[in-house]
């Protein structure tokens, strides 16, 4: 069965990469694309731009209302980034864990979208930020999970983190200790 299991998870690496290939190639299509019609792209966008006035006079009340709430997990998370970012330069070392780079998760890149007005602008970068962070703290528990515990649960998880396929089945003592040492030192994705 582990056979199996690894042959799978060989395809799933293959697909993954073919589509982050895709993704490049579109990316480049649309960049080319982008610059041979630029003014023309950039006024198309212009047209979609709602003016703030317009913006803030549609908005709902209780949206104005709970902006403040959503706002407030600035602190959490810059925290949290704090917190990730200092742990895992203390502690991944001593394990020789390689380092999560937090630049591949933290991605800034809508400010330039001319159909999106200032607070339209400051919301993509707090979605960004906050969700950058997730991403970055995840990785980041991951590959500490990948080093300590990597057993899979009894129970199936919703939405399991892209390490967890290769742990060791819940229960399988065998395995876990014959192949501890040998999975604590496998992080080639984490390598690239």
């Amino acid at each position: 069965m582990r056979e199996r299991i690894e042959e799978l998870l060989a395809r799933i690496r293959a697909l993954q990469e073919e589509i982050e290939e895709e993704y490049r190639r579109r990316l480049e299509e649309f960049d080319r694309k982008r610059r041979e019609l630029a003014g023309e792209f950039l006024d198309q966008q212009r047209r979609y731009r709602t003016g703030l006035l317009r913006y803030l006079a549609d908005a709902r009340p209780a949206v104005l209302l709970t902006a403040p709430l959503i706002y407030a997990g600035w602190l959490p998370f810059l925290l949290l980034d704090l917190f990730v970012t200092l742990y895992q330069a203390a502690c991944f070392p001593i394990y020789g864990i390689p380092k999560a780079k937090r630049g591949d998760y933290l991605v800034f890149d809508r400010e330039g979208l001319k159909y999106l007005n200032a607070i339209e602008k400051f919301n993509c970068f707090y979605c960004s930020y906050c969700n950058g962070v997730a991403a970055f703290a995840r990785e980041v528990a991951a590959r500490t999970e990948q080093y300590w515990c990597p057993i899979k649960h009894a129970r199936r998880l919703k939405a399991p983190h892209g390490r967890y396929p290769q742990f060791f089945d819940f229960g399988d003592a065998e395995a876990f200790r014959q192949g501890l040492e040998r999975l604590r030192s496998e992080y080639k994705d984490a390598e690239k």
